[in-house]
């Protein structure tokens, strides 16, 4: 694999961060995962608003354009010989030393690695929930952002052990439904749509988003809320969602079967997702 390390690209094996980069002392930074089909970034505007988000909430100064950072994104897939590729774009707070910064970041890093992509099946392979022991964290500051500071999703992991047919459920400390490891959660019942609010903690996805208004185009009734598992349990339909699985649907939640695994309306909105990847958005 070659990585992009700060405008070159180089074999992933000679690539490093400095012990003084505040991403690695301190978790603190931010990083993307985007999808590129046939050389095209998918939703690059929605990712890079909430990239440049978090840079400004965090004070770090980034010296790139939505331009160049897309262009670095694709030299990186063209170096790995990626037409399509799952890209992680990650930004560090840059090396600052031992100690926290009060005046925020000058000298952020950035690094970018790309991905082969397996193609994805159809129909789709339905994933299993489980619930997790470990409960969803709350954002640290005013939101929640997609951050280096990962110990919540790694713990869960850590949990679940290799299971690539399961994903982990995380509910709140309060017992309300949140999201998954890597996937944000939604379910159907009565024709209508229903997934988390972000005030429960979870990462406001740029897929769920796209979900969502995927779903006000279909016509399909949409609510963001704050559910029991009991809501779960009482879906007809259940599927996760994330930039690089897309849409899957959920066959069981914690050995209970769901009703329709691949119902009419996760069959409807994964038609909708993919006739937008082709229409580039």
């Amino acid at each position: 694999m070659h990585v992009y390390v700060n405008g070159t690209i180089m074999p992933a094996e000679k690539a490093s961060v400095s012990v003084l980069d505040h991403g690695f002392l301190y978790g603190i930074g931010l990083f993307e995962t985007v999808r590129v089909y046939q050389r095209r970034l998918f939703l690059w505007d929605d990712h890079y608003a909430r990239l440049s988000s978090g840079l400004l909430a965090l004070r770090i100064k980034a010296p790139w354009t939505a331009e160049e950072l897309a262009d670095a994104i694709l030299r990186t897939a063209d170096a790995n010989g990626l037409e399509d590729a799952y890209v992680r774009l990650s930004v560090t707070a840059g090396p600052e030393g031992v100690g926290l910064a009060a005046d925020g970041y000058a000298r952020p890093s950035l690094f970018i690695f790309a991905k082969e992509v397996p193609p994805l099946a159809e129909p789709p392979r339905p994933k299993k929930l489980q619930t997790l022991s470990v409960p969803r964290q709350t954002a640290e500051g005013h939101q929640r952002f997609k951050s280096h500071n990962y110990l919540n999703n790694a713990l869960a992991r850590l949990e679940l052990g290799a299971q690539p047919d399961v994903e982990g459920l995380f509910l709140t400390r309060d017992g309300y439904v949140a999201e998954g490891i890597v996937s944000n959660l939604f379910w159907v019942t009565n024709g209508r749509l229903y997934t988390p609010s972000t005030d429960t903690g979870i990462l406001d996805g740029v897929t769920r988003r796209h979900v969502l208004n995927l779903a006000r185009r279909l016509g399909i009734p949409a609510e963001e809320g704050w559910y029991r598992p009991d809501a779960l349990v009482q879906a007809d339909e259940v599927f996760v969602t994330n930039s690089v699985q897309e849409i899957v649907p959920v066959s069981e939640i914690d050995g209970r079967p769901v009703p329709a695994p691949y119902g009419e309306h996760t069959r409807a909105l994964r038609r909708a997702y993919r006739e937008s990847v082709a229409s580039g958005g």
